[in-house]
């Protein structure tokens, strides 16, 4: 007789809502420092930043809003996006670093400088420092990202944290369905999404979002950046999306450490209880 294995115990994680300091990558490192040590007292197992936490989304030009300049001009404020950009080997020691002060696993966003390609990128490392899984944006978002940007060719980037299949996409990424069940199809459990969601689209963190985990049975940890930045305006929005097709955490509008928690035994009902993954006639489709 086989015994069937219980589920992982709940993951507790921490999504950092924050744009930190465009185009200050020194100051943004010191800030998720800060932020670990936030998450690791409040017994996170790990923590989320949003797209580009390290260097920004925009830094080239802070926005009148930013600057506080009642004549509408925007000024050069930092080095372009790209002249940011970071090699992976140098991220991983800054995170790592970081995990292991700390003792949490930590999935930041930046710009990755590998030969003469940028790519929108998101690395985790796990609580001991150990480089755990490296992502890069698939489908890029705009002509601002495609002028700066290559696109990344791996759909289904995952990791193991604590008997849990993590898989991580960035922003856009979340919006396409075939990514998200790429993901399910491949047995991922927690969908990490540091994203840069604009002014208007609320709509894909309220609704969208929580669609996604539900018809594809997973859950999904959304975290945005907030407020004005280079002529752009982040929404916040950031949340936990459950199987169930809730938002059990939600974010407000501002800067926030938002605490939630995915539990794997929940995966397991709701996937019981809604069969889509099994009940596909998959033989239609191709």
């Amino acid at each position: 007789m086989s015994l069937s294995v219980p589920p992982a115990p709940p993951l507790r994680l921490a999504l950092a809502q924050s744009s930190g300091t465009p185009g200050d990558v020194h100051s943004n490192l010191d800030a998720l420092d800060a932020l670990a040590a936030r998450a690791a007292s409040s017994g996170a197992h790990l923590l989320v930043t949003p797209e580009l936490f390290l260097s920004g989304y925009a830094p080239e030009h802070r926005s009148p809003a930013e600057t506080g300049d009642a004549g509408g001009r925007s000024e050069p404020d930092a080095p372009p996006l790209a002249a940011l950009a970071l090699e992976e080997a140098e991220v991983a020691a800054e995170l790592g670093a970081l995990a292991r002060r700390h003792g949490l696993a930590v999935l930041a966003g930046y710009p990755e400088r590998a030969g003469s390609a940028t790519y929108n990128s998101a690395l985790l490392v796990g609580p001991d420092g150990s480089p755990l899984a490296a992502y890069r944006k698939t489908h890029l978002y705009g002509p601002y990202e495609r002028a700066v940007f290559t696109a990344g060719d791996r759909a289904v980037v995952q990791a193991e944290l604590r008997g849990v299949r993590l898989g991580v996409l960035i922003c856009y990424d979340v919006e396409f369905p075939e990514n998200v069940r790429a993901h399910a199809d491949g047995g991922t459990e927690v969908l990490l999404v540091p994203t840069a969601l604009l002014a208007p689209y609320d709509f894909v963190a309220r609704s969208l979002v929580p669609v996604r985990a539900f018809e594809s049975q997973l859950h999904i940890a959304y975290v945005n950046r907030t407020g004005p930045e280079g002529g752009f305006a982040f929404v916040g929005l950031s949340c936990l999306a459950a199987p169930d097709g809730t938002a059990p955490a939600r974010a407000g509008a501002g800067p926030e450490l938002l605490l939630a928690e995915a539990d794997p035994a929940l995966l397991a009902t709701s996937r019981a209880a809604n069969p889509y993954l099994a009940d596909r006639r998959t033989d239609l489709y191709r």
